[in-house]
Parts: structure tokens; C-alpha cells; sequence
């Protein structure tokens, strides 16, 4: 059995079906009581943040509708009225937010809906501690996969910089996948570029490499990249709703419909909305139940 696979007893238990009757695994979903970034305080800065970029993204009605999951049981409710079969709580390790991978594992431990990924910054903890935090997360925690944010270090790098490859290559060989951050909220929007990320699935073609929000507004440039190397896989998210996006849905209506997967990008989008106007987007119904469902299990080690 493989690190990957080996809480699978628990979280294949997890069977909710949406009212579409679409099993769907939300590849990007955190509680607000996470982090003041996600609208945690009652009247921060965070929680006017998080009004703003629901607005922005395109949330109809309530913008605080996230201070439901101010509290574990209100998350929980939030993923399991909205029909989730499984919800991805990211962790975070750079300069500006360290989402800690014992927090993550501490939220979805005991829950077969959830499923945690952890996050290293080799730059900031240094090479060998990283690592060593690489395996302590998959192999102990039972983390499914490692986040890391090139973007948001300092200095920003590239994903293809040599710092990282060593957390490359120990994905790679405990059978994990690697997320990377991406997009306009890069503080350096040169580093939002997906060209350095080829030499990478170049380099670990049998790595999965997820790109969270994928590189939006880069979006013909992302496609590209994952039609070069069916290691890449992209997760627009939030930004699947903005203009431009609609490449992703006619490459997903072909190659991309293995390499695209779902993501709400809550507490920044309501989830239910957020299925119901990603089933309106276009999709051909022969490719999406591998969009919400089947591509993040197989990617995941969910069988």
C-alpha cells in the first residue's frame, strides 16, 4: 500500500451525492476558522476581505455567507448540505501565512468527507527540514499531497527554481501529489507564469502536478502546458467564472477533460453556487463526472 492510498478505508466511506446526483470533490475548500485571511474575527480586516473577493469573484446574495464556518461543526454542515462526497483542506508555509500541517490534519482527522494537504516552504525551514516535513506530514499525518507557493516567497520564485526540486523528487517517490499556487493575487504577477512549470513535469513525469486557480489570467498558456504534459492538471477554482476562462471548458470538452478538476475556492465562493454554475458553464455531460468527481479521485488514491 502506498502513502497515498493508505487512508483509504476511511475517506472512501465518505458516498454524499449532490442534488445533481454528481458525486463531487471539492479540490479547494477551507473553513473560515482557519485563518483571519478567511474571515475567521467578526469585523477584521480578514472578514472584509473575504466580503470583497466573494464579491468579486461573483457570489450572488449574502457575501458573509461564510461565517457559517466559523466553527468545525458549521463547516462540516457547509460541505454536507452542499452534497460534497469529499472536501480538500489545503495547508499553507510561506513568509506572509503558515496554515500548519498539524492544524490541517487536526481539522480533518475523523471526518471521511475531508481530506488534508499539507504545505512546506523548503526556502524558509531549509532543504532537510522540509523534507523531513514532507514525510512526517504524508507518512504520519496521512496528508494526501504537498502545497507549495513559489509565487509568494521572498524573494517570489519560479516553480522550476532548484530549491524545490528535492520536495519533487520525495513526492514523487512517496506517491504523492504536488499543488502549486498560481494567479492574480501572485504579489509579482511575473511570477504567474505557467512556462516555467513544463521543465518541471518535464523533469518528475511521473509526478502529479495541481495547479491551484490555474494561472488565470494565463489561461491559453496553462492550457498549453498541460497538453504538453499530462502530468499537469489545473483547478481553476474561483476564477473558472471570470472572463477569458472559457478556454478551460472547450479544452476540457476535450484532452483537458482528464486534467481539469473542481474547486469552489471557499469560504471566497458559496460551494452549492459554486457546483450549480459550473454544471451551467458548458460542459459536455460525457466529461463531468470526471471533472467533479473521477479525475480528484484518481489523482487522490481514492480508487
Amino acid at each position: 500500500m502506498t502513502p497515498a492510498s493508505a487512508n483509504q478505508s476511511t475517506i472512501q466511506s465518505a458516498t454524499r451525492v449532490h442534488a445533481s446526483g454528481h458525486r463531487v470533490i471539492d479540490m479547494r475548500c477551507r473553513p473560515a476558522y482557519l485563518h483571519d485571511f478567511f474571515g475567521k474575527t467578526p469585523g477584521s480586516p480578514g472578514e472584509d476581505l473575504a466580503r470583497w473577493l466573494n464579491r468579486r469573484v461573483g457570489t450572488r446574495g449574502d457575501d458573509a455567507h461564510f461565517v457559517r464556518s466559523r466553527t468545525p461543526q458549521g463547516f462540516l454542515d457547509e460541505v454536507r448540505d452542499a452534497g460534497l462526497a469529499h472536501a480538500v483542506v489545503v495547508g499553507r508555509h510561506t513568509p506572509g501565512q503558515h496554515l500548519p500541517n498539524d492544524t490541517i490534519h487536526g481539522i480533518v482527522h475523523g471526518h471521511p468527507e475531508l481530506i488534508g494537504i499539507g504545505a512546506v516552504d523548503p526556502v524558509l525551514q531549509g532543504s532537510e527540514a522540509a523534507l523531513a516535513e514532507v514525510e512526517r506530514a504524508v507518512r504520519s499525518l496521512g496528508l494526501a499531497g504537498i502545497d507549495l507557493e513559489p509565487g509568494f516567497g521572498e524573494p517570489a520564485r519560479h516553480p522550476d527554481d532548484p530549491v524545490y526540486f528535492p520536495v519533487y523528487e520525495l513526492a514523487q517517490q512517496l506517491g504523492v501529489p504536488v499543488f502549486l499556487m498560481s494567479g492574480p493575487t501572485t504579489p509579482d504577477l511575473r511570477y504567474n507564469d505557467p512556462a516555467p512549470l513544463a521543465r518541471v513535469a518535464q523533469a518528475f513525469p511521473r509526478l502529479p502536478l495541481v495547479v491551484y486557480h490555474g494561472y488565470w489570467p494565463q489561461v491559453q498558456q496553462a492550457i498549453g502546458v498541460a497538453f504538453r504534459y499530462d502530468n499537469v492538471f489545473l483547478v481553476p477554482d474561483m476564477y473558472l467564472f471570470q472572463p477569458g476562462s472559457q478556454a478551460y471548458v472547450e479544452a476540457a470538452n476535450g484532452f483537458l477533460g482528464d486534467q481539469l478538476l473542481f474547486g469552489s475556492s471557499y469560504p471566497f465562493r458559496p460551494i452549492g453556487q459554486t457546483v450549480d454554475d459550473f454544471l451551467a458553464l458548458g460542459f459536455k455531460p460525457s466529461v463531468l463526472d470526471r471533472l467533479l468527481y473521477g479525475n480528484a479521485a484518481a489523482l487522490l488514491g481514492l480508487g
